[in-house]
């Protein structure tokens, strides 16, 4: 048995206090009776519904996660630990995965979710979903790496990558860089390609949905209401 506010934050579609909120609001049904205490127990198999949708163990979750360096992202690693290890027991066995990779020495935000369709399409290259990243590189960044990125950066192996953004913060060391793909160590091939290896790598911002500050490394927190509708929208 469980509170009801915490079977309802366990989906990842809201926190504890919007769970609190829509109960006490009359939105939320136990064995189709609207249930307003939000310490109301109820077991695994009790029939739940908000506005009339029930909920269970296989509605979508949505979380935000906080990567720090040496986490890798997938759902299990033979030597390392993974993205879904630094989540509570409550999130195990939910069929959760990560909505594409950050090297493992690279931080930033992660989309944590048991939702496929959604995620293949945020990762389909037709849909060209921006990704932002916090980057520091060995060397001084210049106005001519501003313009190779606007025009596509052109890899060592031979790959032109699509036109993106580079914003060049004090000390030409550092830049915000945007990119609409996700090839295998992407920025820090491009940077290389420009004699400017990554030294530090963070994404702070993944299409509409943006790194959560409050998160310390290593944290999460299920997604508000308003940001899964945002993910929708991309």
């Amino acid at each position: 048995m469980e509170r009801l506010d915490k079977r309802l934050a366990a989906t990842g579609q809201w926190s504890r206090k919007e769970a609190k909120e829509l109960i006490r609001a009359g939105r939320v049904s136990v064995q189709d009776q609207v249930c307003r205490n939000p310490e109301e127990k109820v077991g695994e198999e009790t029939p739940v519904a908000v506005d009339g949708h029930p909920i269970g163990a296989d509605a979508p979750v949505y979380l935000m996660l906080h990567k720090p360096a040496g986490v890798v992202s997938a759902t299990e690693d033979g030597r390392d630990r993974t993205v879904l290890d630094l989540l509570p027991a409550q999130y195990q066995g939910m069929g959760l995965f990560p909505v594409g990779r950050l090297d493992k020495d690279t931080e930033g935000l992660l989309l944590i979710t048991n939702d496929g369709p959604l995620a293949h399409r945020l990762l389909s290259p037709r849909h060209h979903v921006d990704k932002v990243y916090y980057v520091e590189v060995d060397g001084v960044l210049d106005h001519e790496d501003v313009q190779a990125v606007s025009q596509g950066v052109l890899l060592r192996d031979g790959y032109q990558c699509l036109p993106g953004e580079l914003e060049l913060l004090p000390g030409n060391s550092a830049a915000y860089i945007t990119i609409r793909e996700g090839k295998y160590h992407q920025i820090k091939r491009m940077m290389a390609a420009r004699g400017k290896p990554v030294t530090y790598l963070k994404r702070i911002r993944f299409g509409g949905l943006v790194l959560d500050e409050k998160l310390e490394k290593g944290g999460w927190r299920a997604l508000t209401a308003q940001e899964i509708q945002g993910l929708f929208r991309q």
